[in-house]
């Protein structure tokens, strides 16, 4: 792998060892290292998570993201210490920092205009679950478990969670997962529609960087506005939908994948896609 083309960090920086960060073959890959904690994520740590996803939106050479983690677990939720203090809490400080914090995180993976992948290696359990099914696809390891686990904390689901669930699985499933906190294997997540493909845990970033190395060689621009057209489309009536989709497409065809696909198809090749 090659060192990512973003500006030079400090090298006494700890999270440069906590998130991992490479971009290989057109991928951005974003690695939680943070094994002993079952990569429980820090303020910190998110941020920068947040600032590598908004990287790769503009990097023009970063065409495809991978999220995935070490150790046995991929997230363990949020982990509050290191955060900046804030005195005496007074009404609307939970609300802020939810709003601030683990909204942020999944906001930023939805918003990515690059395709994300999350390789789930292990237990995801609260935000860390979150995080993975924010992500367009999943790919799990066998061993990987996902638990809503708020409910065990007498804590309603937060970090997008009801906004997210019945959106992939519809209400009930969602209100099954979210009101006992059982914890779901990568079988059953990937029955449920939680997750597109379970493979041996050896296979894992085989498997990723396979999927992720193909939305690279892929047209950039118009798996951008894929991506958008079906995050929206779930918020939106067919009317509003339809123009969406026209807008897109009229926009889309502007660009030089578009020329590059429909003369590919004419001359009967291969395309060659630059993501522009």
């Amino acid at each position: 792998m090659t060192p990512s083309p973003e500006a030079p960090r400090d090298p006494r920086d700890p999270l440069d060892s906590l998130i991992l960060h490479t971009t290989d073959n057109g991928v951005s890959w974003i690695t939680l290292n943070r094994p002993d904690a079952m990569n429980a994520v820090t303020w910190d740590q998110r941020e920068r998570v947040i600032a590598l996803l908004a990287d790769a939106s503009a990097d023009p050479a970063v065409r495809a993201v991978v999220i995935t983690a070490t150790g046995k677990g991929f997230c363990a939720g949020a982990d509050l210490r290191g955060a900046p203090a804030t005195g005496e809490r007074v009404p609307g400080d939970v609300a802020r920092t939810i709003k601030r914090g683990a909204q942020r995180l999944i906001a930023a993976v939805l918003d990515c205009e690059k395709p994300v992948i999350a390789a789930v290696n292990g237990t995801a359990a609260g935000i860390g679950a979150h995080l993975a099914f924010a992500c367009d696809l999943v790919v799990a390891a066998e061993p990987a478990k996902f638990i809503e686990v708020f409910v065990r904390r007498g804590l309603v689901p937060d970090g997008g969670g009801a906004y997210l669930l019945p959106r992939l699985i519809g209400p009930q499933r969602a209100k099954e997962l979210m009101f006992f906190g059982d914890a779901v294997s990568a079988a059953d997540a990937e029955r449920l529609g939680l997750v597109n493909r379970v493979v041996p845990a050896e296979e894992l970033e085989k498997t990723a960087r396979e999927w992720a190395e193909r939305l690279a060689a892929g047209p950039t621009r118009a798996l951008a506005m894929t991506k958008h057209l079906v995050n929206a489309a779930l918020e939106s009536d067919r009317a509003t939908a339809f123009a969406a989709e026209a807008a897109a497409q009229e926009i889309n065809m502007t660009t030089a994948d578009a020329n590059e696909g429909v003369a590919s198809f004419v001359e009967r090749r291969s395309p060659s896609y630059e993501g522009r």
